[in-house]
C-alpha cells in the first residue's frame, strides 16, 4: 500500500501518495487554473512533490505573487523562443511596468516586424508543445560553468557575488537559466500573451490580472515611458546596467563615485524642472506633487523648493493631508477600515476655498491634521503669498483634477514622482518597481514607528490596490516626471532591511514574500551610509536627513 501524506488545503485536508506533485490536486492548464503555489509559507512550482505533510495554498494569475511567477515565465518563454529561431542572439527584459514587459533583442542586424512575427510563431509553438521546465538545484561553481560556457557574462557577474554553495537552475529543452522565482511546470501553462514591434524592441503583453484574464491592450505612456527611458540613460553613463557591475564598482571605491554621480543626476534633474517652472511663472503659482507610496515626494518637494530659491523664488509647501475629514467622517473600505486613500477623505471644498483665496493674494490660515485626535487644528500661523511666491501642494491626488477643480488649468503645474528602477540583476531579471518601494516604506516604517517587516509586507497588497485607484490612472497628467529611484539604493537599503526580513516567521502570511525579498538581496554588495548626502531622498528611508 503506498504511503500517504496529509495535505491542508483552503477547503480542508487531504491524503495524497508521499512523492506526488502539487499539480495534481489542482487540476489542469485551463483558464483560472493554479501557476504555482505555496507550500509551507514558500512560493513554489507546480511540479513540486509532496513528501512531508504540508499546508499549501494555490496561487492563481490574480494573486500578486501568482502573476510574478507567471510574468518570469512569460519572459523565460521568450527567451527560449528566440534561440529557437537565432540560436546566437541575446535577449534583454529591460523592464516590468503595468502588465506589459519591455524587451529587446539582437541578432546581428536590426530586428524586423517580421522577425518579431517569427519570435511569436515560436512562442506559440512552444506553448503548443508543451515542454516541461525543470527546476534543478546545482553547486555554484557547476552553474557557473554552465553560464560560462554558454557566454552568459551577466549572469558570471552576479552569481560570483552570492554567498551561497547552491543555486536553483531552470532547464527546458536543453537550455539553463537563473530567474530568481518559481516558474510554472510546462510552457504549456502560458497560453495568454501577445508580443508586438514598439521602438527599437519588443512589448510583451501580459493577461489582465483578473478574470477573464485576457491579454491587455499595449498602453499610452509615453511621459512614463520617457522617464524610465532617461534613467536607463543615466544607467549607462554610470556603466551600471545590472547588480553584478555596481558589485564590482562598490568593491573598486566603497560606491563613492556610484553614489555622487548618482545624486548629481538627481540634482540635475530636480534643477531643470525648478527652470521649467520660472519659465512658466506668468501662468502658474501652484505646483502640486503627486506619486504612490514611499515615492520620496517629501525630500523631493523639499529639495524643489530649495532649487526655487536658487532662483529667487519664494516656494511655500503645503499638505493636502492636512485637509482630511475629520475622522467620524472618513471614509471606510469594504474591510470596514478607514480609508484614507480615497479623494472624499479630503475636505476638497475646504481645501479649494482656501487655494482660491492665496492665490489670489489673501491671507490663509493655515491648519494641520492631528492624525492622533483625527481632527484638523489651527497651527496659529498665517500664509499670504507675494509676487515672488510659488505655492507647491503635495498629495497622491495632486494629478487629479477633481481634487482642485476651482483651479484653472493653466495655474497648475503638475509633477509625478515615483521610485522606476532601471536596474536588472541580469539580462533576463528585470528588478520590480514596487520592490524598491517596499523595502524602501519597510526602512522607514521601522525607524519611524517601530513597525516590523510583517507589518509592511502585509499591509503592502492594501497599498497597491489603492494606487491602482487613486493614482496610476493620473499619471500621465503630470506635466513632468521625477524619477526618484537611483541606482545604489536597494545596495544601501540592505543592511537596514535584510535584518527585518530575517525576523519574519516561518508560519506568517507573509513568510514567502520575505524569503522572496532576502533570497533577491543576497546579490547585492552592502553598501556604508558614508558617502549618502543628508539631502539624498534615500536619507528620506534610512534615517539622517537634514530635513527631518
Amino acid at each position: 500500500m503506498d504511503e500517504l501524506v496529509e495535505v491542508t488545503l483552503p477547503d480542508g485536508c487531504v491524503q495524497v501518495p508521499f512523492g506526488a506533485r502539487i499539480s495534481t490536486l489542482f487540476g489542469g492548464q485551463g483558464a483560472g487554473a493554479p501557476v504555482a503555489a505555496i507550500l509551507n509559507g514558500e512560493t513554489v512550482m507546480l511540479s513540486t512533490r509532496i513528501t512531508d505533510p504540508a499546508t499549501i495554498m494555490p496561487l492563481y494569475l490574480s494573486d500578486r505573487s501568482g502573476y510574478a511567477v507567471y510574468a518570469r515565465s512569460l519572459a523565460f518563454l521568450l527567451v527560449l523562443a528566440v534561440r529557437e529561431v537565432w540560436p546566437e542572439a541575446t535577449v534583454l527584459i529591460e523592464h516590468a511596468i503595468n502588465n506589459e514587459i519591455r524587451a529587446s533583442i539582437t541578432n546581428g542586424h536590426t530586428v524586423t516586424g517580421e522577425d518579431i512575427a517569427r519570435v511569436d510563431h515560436a512562442m506559440h509553438t512552444l506553448v503548443a508543445a508543451d515542454h516541461p521546465i525543470e527546476r534543478i538545484k546545482v553547486k555554484k561553481d557547476e552553474a557557473i560553468r554552465i553560464f560560462t560556457e554558454a557566454n552568459m557574462t551577466d549572469k558570471l557577474a552576479v552569481l560570483r557575488s552570492a554567498n551561497r554553495k547552491y543555486l536553483t537552475l531552470y532547464r527546458c529543452l536543453g537550455y539553463y537559466d537563473y530567474l530568481y522565482g518559481a516558474l510554472v511546470p510546462s510552457t504549456g501553462y502560458l497560453h495568454t500573451f501577445k508580443l508586438v514591434p514598439f521602438s527599437d524592441g519588443v512589448l510583451l503583453l501580459l493577461p489582465a490580472k483578473q478574470p477573464p484574464h485576457e491579454v491587455t491592450e499595449l498602453t499610452a505612456i509615453p511621459k512614463l515611458r520617457s522617464a524610465f527611458a532617461e534613467t536607463e540613460r543615466w544607467a549607462r553613463i554610470l556603466h551600471a546596467g545590472n547588480v553584478g557591475e555596481i558589485n564590482s564598482a562598490i568593491a573598486a571605491d566603497a560606491g563613492r563615485d556610484m553614489v555622487l554621480v548618482s545624486e548629481a543626476l538627481h540634482e540635475k534633474k530636480i534643477s531643470q524642472i525648478a527652470d521649467a517652472i520660472l519659465a512658466d511663472l506668468t501662468q502658474t503659482r501652484l505646483v502640486l506633487i503627486a506619486g504612490p507610496s514611499s515615492s520620496g515626494k517629501t525630500t523631493f518637494s523639499r529639495r524643489l523648493a530649495i532649487q526655487l530659491r536658487v532662483l529667487g523664488l519664494e516656494p511655500f509647501t503645503m499638505s493636502a493631508d492636512d485637509y482630511f475629514l475629520d475622522r467620524e467622517h472618513t471614509p471606510r473600505d469594504a474591510q470596514g477600515r478607514y480609508d484614507f486613500e480615497a479623494l472624499t477623505a479630503v475636505d476638497v471644498e475646504a481645501l479649494n476655498r482656501d487655494l482660491v483665496r492665496v492665490l489670489a493674494g489673501d491671507e490663509i490660515e493655515l491648519i494641520r491634521f492631528d492624525f492622533v485626535s483625527g481632527t484638523r487644528v489651527q497651527t496659529g500661523r498665517r500664509y499670504r503669498m507675494s509676487s515672488d511666491s510659488i505655492l507647491i501642494v503635495e498629495g497622491i491626488h495632486g494629478l487629479n483634477d477633481a481634487l482642485t477643480p476651482a483651479i484653472p488649468e493653466s495655474h497648475k503645474y503638475r509633477i509625478y514622482a515615483s521610485a522606476l528602477n532601471p536596474l536588472n540583476l541580469d539580462n533576463h531579471t528585470s528588478i520590480y518597481v514596487s520592490d524598491v518601494r517596499t523595502l524602501r516604506r519597510m526602512a522607514r516604517d521601522n525607524r519611524t514607528r517601530g513597525a516590523d517587516a510583517e507589518k509592511t509586507l502585509t499591509s503592502w497588497p492594501s497599498v497597491r490596490a489603492g494606487e491602482e485607484r487613486n493614482i496610476f490612472p493620473f499619471q500621465e497628467r503630470a506635466d513632468v516626471m521625477f524619477n526618484s529611484s537611483l541606482l545604489y539604493e536597494l545596495h544601501a537599503l540592505k543592511r537596514h532591511v535584510q535584518p527585518l526580513l530575517e525576523q519574519v516567521d516561518r508560519d506568517s502570511a507573509v513568510y514567502g514574500e520575505a524569503l522572496r525579498m532576502l533570497d533577491f538581496l543576497s546579490f547585492f554588495t552592502p553598501i556604508a551610509d558614508t558617502y549618502i548626502p543628508q539631502n539624498s531622498i534615500v536619507r528620506e528611508f534610512i534615517g539622517g536627513s537634514c530635513f527631518d
